[in-house]
């Protein structure tokens, strides 16, 4: 694991330092604001709980704090990493769909993390963004489970729900993944405060683990 986290240290050096938009020297990263009544800012605690966990094991440059950005705003573009989640509906209208397949196609990276109910939803809004892609369930062996820390079986399973097993699944535009969709696993509530969930420690452990693994990979990936 040192070798690893050398590697990704230097990469991170040599990937900030082209990206104009990230004048602190530091990656800049950013929650998702979205339409259709969805709760989108669910869960405060989480993302800011993330980047201190990940800044804390890995020596790569993150900004202490995170923004949030409306998909449809230009704003968007100033991030190399969106993180989306909540329970419910989201909608794009065409504007957002094109902003946000600029993103990507541009070099942008969009996690999603279903927060129980999102599924059914954010389905027919990336067939918005990239009408002719589907979502691809990655296996085990692909690098983002296990930039740093090591999950052979894929997702760890933080929340029940419905008892499915965790998923995750891709879209890659040219041969890049530029979006990682969790599901049945719930990250996003196993690094909320401990007390929000009453989520057991080793299960937070690995759900802040597998997001420094999703944050270091679209980071530092290219």
């Amino acid at each position: 694991m040192i070798i690893r986290i050398v590697l990704i240290f230097i990469s991170a050096l040599l990937f900030t330092d082209h990206l104009p938009a990230q004048s602190s020297g530091e990656f800049e990263i950013a929650r998702a604001k979205y339409r259709g009544g969805g709760d989108w800012y669910n869960d405060p605690s989480a993302l800011q709980n993330l980047i201190q966990y990940t800044r804390s094991n890995i020596p790569i440059r993150i900004s202490e704090s995170y923004e949030d950005v409306s998909i449809g705003s230009t704003d968007l573009h100033l991030y190399p990493f969106i993180f989306l989640t909540g329970h419910g509906n989201i909608t794009l209208n065409s504007s957002e769909a094109r902003n946000l397949r600029e993103y990507l196609q541009n070099g942008g990276f969009l996690y999603i993390d279903d927060d129980y109910g999102l599924d059914e939803y954010i389905r027919p809004v990336m067939k918005q963004v990239f009408p002719n892609e589907e979502f691809i369930e990655l296996p085990f062996n692909h690098p983002i489970y296990n930039q740093v820390f090591d999950f052979d079986n894929g997702l760890p399973k933080i929340h029940e729900h419905d008892g499915k097993p965790p998923r995750g699944f891709g879209i890659f535009y040219e041969g890049r993944l530029v979006v990682y969709y969790s599901y049945e696993s719930n990250l996003g509530d196993g690094w909320a405060d401990p007390e929000v969930h009453n989520t057991p420690e080793p299960l937070r452990q690995q759900a802040l683990q597998m997001g420094t693994n999703i944050l270091v990979y679209a980071l530092t990936r290219n």
